[in-house]
């Protein structure tokens, strides 16, 4: 009953409330980034959802379209401004997801949406993170964050899709605001200590 109807019912009713007690926040970041990103303050990108459907999802941009002499963007590290850095250790920059999660793209709580290009990759099992709504914040995203390895991330995410509950879900919430807060597990960048899964099990095979 949870997991196929209530959870989305508040996820509804939460998202929408949260946006509006954080709209002031929200709109003086889309201004400030409108004008330091030339008109652009949104990043948004396809990600796989439920059943492996994309959907476009919303964040704010944090970083530039700095090139190189070739023409290619430069590495994430050197594109992303000072003010991209604040944004991203206060965890601001998932603030527009809530829209993904009124619309039904998204839950709260769930698999963080990886990249399309990943899904080759999935071991079976590890393929369940799809038969789920993926969330802003997940069982993964509270042990370990951004510096667990990818099996121990993905193992986190089968944990949770065969362990959705309301408490289980309560639990992820109150652990994700406290790690906010505290910048718990926080990594700025992080292709600086995790390769992407594609390239790393692209290398083991």
């Amino acid at each position: 009953m949870y997991r196929n109807y209530i959870k989305r019912y508040l996820d509804f009713v939460i998202a929408s409330v949260a946006f509006l007690i954080l709209l002031p926040i929200y709109l003086i970041v889309v201004i400030l980034l409108f004008y330091l990103n030339n008109g652009k303050p949104f990043f948004i990108q396809l990600r796989p959802g439920k059943d492996e459907r994309l959907f476009k999802l919303f964040k704010f941009k944090t970083m530039n379209d700095h090139l190189d002499a070739s023409g290619n963007l430069l590495p994430d590290i050197k594109r992303l401004t000072s003010v991209g850095k604040i944004i991203r250790k206060t965890s601001i920059d998932e603030l527009p997801q809530l829209f993904n999660v009124i619309k039904g793209d998204m839950s709260l709580i769930g698999p963080r949406p990886l990249l399309p290009r990943y899904l080759p990759y999935y071991k079976d099992e590890e393929k369940l993170r799809h038969e789920i709504r993926p969330g802003i914040t997940g069982w993964a995203q509270v042990n370990g964050r951004n510096t667990s390895n990818w099996d121990d991330r993905l193992k986190a995410d089968i944990y949770y899709c065969k362990n959705v509950s309301f408490k289980l879900d309560l639990n992820i919430l109150l652990v994700t605001v406290r790690n906010v807060i505290s910048a718990k597990d926080l990594v700025i960048d992080p292709d600086s200590i995790l390769k992407p899964l594609d390239v790393e099990r692209h290398y083991k095979v």
